[in-house]
Parts: C-alpha cells; sequence; structure tokens
C-alpha cells in the first residue's frame, strides 16, 4: 500500500488533539509505518468551525464514513453508545478496521463487536478507552499476558480524581470544586456518570475481562459515588495517615472475583495515593511479575489522542505487511472466556474507616465498642475529638479490623440508632493496596 488513508468521526477534544498529532508528526509516523498516514475525511456533528485543510474531505453524514471506499481505519471518537454503536457496526461490516477511546461501547456491546470483527477479518481496537495516555490495555493483553493476575487497582477517572484532591488541598466543599472542574473542562455538565461511578465501572470491566479472561459484562459490577464525601473525613483521613481517593478495583480472594468501584482510604506510603488531579494510575499484582505501577495524565487531548494514534500504528503496519491483526482483542481466545464467580459486595472484607458523632459521654463509647465486640468486629484505632463544647458533641473515627461489609453495615445502623448518636455513620472501605511504595 502507497499510504494509509484514515476517516475520523468527531471533531471535539479527542478528535481535535488526533488531528493535531497526526498533522505535526506526519514524517515520525511514516517511518515508524513505512507509509504516508493521511486522514482523508472527517465526519462532524457541532457547528463550530472545522480546520482548513484542503486535502480533507468533510461531512455531516456520521454514517457516511462507514461506507467511504477511501477509508482504509476508521476512527470513532463521537462518545455515546446509540450512533457509535451504529457507526462501527457499518464499518466493520464494511471490512474497514477501527480504532474508538469509547469505554462504554466497548463494555457495553464488545462482545458483539468483537465477534462481528473476527466475522469480517478486521480489527477493532481500544486502547485511548481507559486511562487516557496510559498504555494499560496493551500492557495487560501483551506485557503481561503470561502472567497470573491477582489484583488491579485503579484510579481511573480523572473527574473525581480532581475533585478529592482540591477538596483535599483547599477545604473548600465538593459542590464548589465540582463547579470549577466543569469550568475547566475536567466534568461534563452532566457529571453523573463521573461522579457516580459509571464511567470507572465501564473501564474496570474492560480491564478486568482482558486481566482473567472473562466475559464484558457490567451486571455484578458494584459501583458507588464521590458525592458523600465530606472535608472533615478527607482530614481524618489524612491525620491518620491516609488519602482518600475513588478506587475501581478487580481482584481474586477466597477463588471469587471482586469487581467494585467505591471511596477509598490509601496509605500515603503507596505511590498510587500520590497521584492528584486529573491523573490516572493502575496497580497490577502478577505471578511472576510482582506489582506493576502505571501512572499518567487520564484525559485530555494528548493523552488520549497518543493512545489512539498507537492503535492506529499498529493496524497500519499490519496493512502495509498485508497481515492480519493477531492480538486477540481481550487477550484470550473466544472459546476460552469463561464466566467467574463474582463475590457479593455484602461479603467482601476490608477494614474499614468509621465516622461517628455522638454526645460526649463514656456510655456511648461503651456501647459502640459492645456492638462492634457483638459483631466480632475489631477496632485498630480509635480517635475522638470535640466539635461543639456548648452541645458537649464528639466526632469519633474508628479504624477497624478487616469485616465484610454487609455485618459492617448492619453494626453502623445499630450504631446509628443510639439515642446519643446524631445521624447516619461514614463508612469507607481502607485498601491495603500491595506493596508498591516510595
Amino acid at each position: 500500500m502507497k499510504e494509509i488513508r484514515l476517516g475520523i468521526c468527531g471533531t471535539g477534544t479527542v478528535g481535535g488533539g488526533v488531528l493535531d498529532l497526526l498533522t505535526t508528526n506526519t514524517h515520525l509516523l511514516s517511518d515508524q509505518v513505512g507509509a504516508p498516514i493521511r486522514v482523508v475525511k472527517i465526519g462532524y456533528r457541532s457547528n463550530k468551525p472545522l480546520p482548513s485543510n484542503e486535502e480533507i474531505s468533510f461531512s455531516k453524514d456520521i454514517l457516511s464514513l462507514a461506507d467511504d471506499p477511501e477509508i482504509d481505519i476508521l476512527l470513532e471518537l463521537i462518545g455515546g453508545v446509540d450512533i457509535a454503536l451504529a457507526l462501527v457496526r457499518k464499518a466493520i461490516m464494511n471490512r474497514k478496521h477501527v480504532v474508538t477511546a469509547n469505554k462504554a461501547l466497548i463494555a457495553n456491546h464488545g462482545v458483539e463487536l468483537f465477534s462481528l470483527a473476527e466475522k469480517y477479518s478486521v480489527s477493532l481496537r481500544f486502547e485511548a478507552a481507559v486511562g487516557g495516555g496510559i498504555p494499560i490495555i496493551k500492557v495487560l493483553r501483551e506485557s503481561l499476558s503470561g502472567n497470573q493476575i491477582s489484583y488491579i487497582a485503579g484510579i481511573i477517572n480523572g473527574t473525581t480524581n480532581y475533585i478529592l484532591s482540591e477538596m483535599a488541598v483547599s477545604g473548600r466543599s465538593f459542590s464548589e470544586i465540582l463547579s470549577e472542574a466543569q469550568e475547566l473542562g475536567f466534568a461534563e455538565t452532566d457529571p453523573s456518570f463521573d461522579i457516580d461511578g459509571v464511567d470507572a465501572g465501564h473501564k474496570l470491566v474492560i480491564l478486568a475481562s482482558i486481566a482473567f479472561g472473562i466475559p464484558l459484562s457490567l451486571d455484578e459490577l458494584y459501583t458507588e459515588g464521590v458525592s458523600q464525601i465530606s472535608i472533615i473525613d478527607l482530614k481524618f483521613a489524612n491525620e491518620l495517615g491516609y488519602k482518600i481517593k475513588h478506587l475501581a478495583v478487580a481482584r481474586i480472594a477466597d477463588s471469587r472475583l471482586e469487581l467494585r468501584v467505591n471511596l477509598a482510604l490509601i496509605s500515603t506510603s503507596h505511590l498510587i495515593s500520590g497521584v492528584d488531579g486529573v491523573g490516572n494510575a493502575v496497580l497490577v499484582q502478577g505471578y511472576p511479575s510482582g506489582e506493576t505501577l502505571l501512572c499518567g495524565d487520564g484525559a485530555g487531548a494528548g493523552p488520549t489522542a497518543s493512545s489512539v494514534v498507537s492503535d492506529v500504528i499498529d493496524l497500519a503496519r499490519n496493512l502495509i505487511l498485508g497481515q492480519l491483526d493477531q492480538v486477540k482483542p481481550l487477550g484470550f481466545m473466544p472459546t476460552t472466556v469463561k464466566s467467574r464467580e463474582i463475590s457479593s459486595p455484602d461479603l467482601v472484607a476490608t477494614p474499614w474507616y468509621l465516622r461517628i458523632e455522638a454526645e460526649d459521654s463514656s456510655q456511648v463509647m461503651s456501647s459502640i465498642a459492645g456492638i462492634l465486640a457483638e459483631r466480632k468486629i475489631g477496632k485498630q484505632t480509635v480517635v475522638s475529638k470535640v466539635v461543639d463544647s456548648n452541645q458537649k458533641k464528639i466526632q469519633i473515627v474508628i479504624i477497624t479490623s478487616p469485616s465484610a461489609a454487609g455485618n459492617l453495615c448492619a453494626a453502623a445502623e445499630e450504631i446509628a440508632s443510639l439515642d446519643s448518636v446524631c445521624g447516619a455513620i461514614t463508612k469507607i472501605r481502607i485498601e491495603d493496596l500491595p506493596s508498591r511504595k516510595e
């Protein structure tokens, strides 16, 4: 082939970043591939100004790019699911290779699309769907492919990491930092997918499927959001030697797989606790590799474009050599992908951070200790601070021994029912990460 011809669908942050990278590094990419890579057509939906380039044609009919015989590789960068799904289906059936940054598309429809791509002998690549510029898909699928993975823990949503980081540093409220993140473009106008853990859940399902050879499925994923976080919890955590992060975890425990997205206290001695702002990080524990930690920018035009173009280069090399892509999308042969038992969220045991607001009396401490002891929940650390001397109110913080969530929550409800306790109990997991320390 004399050149590799691309069609880009989407002119937003990622689409613009990809076009800029392809234009800026034209000669470098040609040297790496062995032929020029040229954008021949761009599909768009917005009314904002389009880039000026006489060599590129533009169309507001996004789906038309899937039919264009000039295009060898289609880049789906429009986001959402419905139109993206129709576009990718059509492109594959027209025997075009596809690169996408769409984690929701892969998490919800990856099984169908990978099967369709195999039927039509084309490739569907999705490195940019998780972790922005962090090459975590390739690392799991290729670099660590000979390892038995036992644990993945990641900060994989830049919006929630930015909010938690800024709250901890500035002492400002959740709502104030969220508004700031929206103004800076770190959060969407409707931020629910990010702050409710949906976005991180999509990404975790993709990582878990590659790491553990399980089908892509959101059915048994547990997610919790971050909107309930309080400044006082961030301060207490810091005093106790922790940071609070929104963590995605896939872990083998007692032969079952935990699959969860939740707030977690992480020791400040661990490198991942220092990943702040919109940064992302993924820790992988495998045998015999040990712990592997990848960190970098998890969003933005440059990092995401880097991952998109890396997929383009892989596919372009195959096209130049006239070879089919030998790497399976999820790393496992389709016939070997099988379901695993997913742990019930109520049975997942970790240490816990509990914060209780109560009347300042020796009796309340005794009552709380009795409830925890009855449920065999050990206390590793107990801290109490006066918050209102006039009304004799105190904040009690307890770090527990590892306890199943169902048992812990039942104990918290019983504690909250005490006459001397004010309101609900704050409950946050403590994640004892594998030993990747400073």
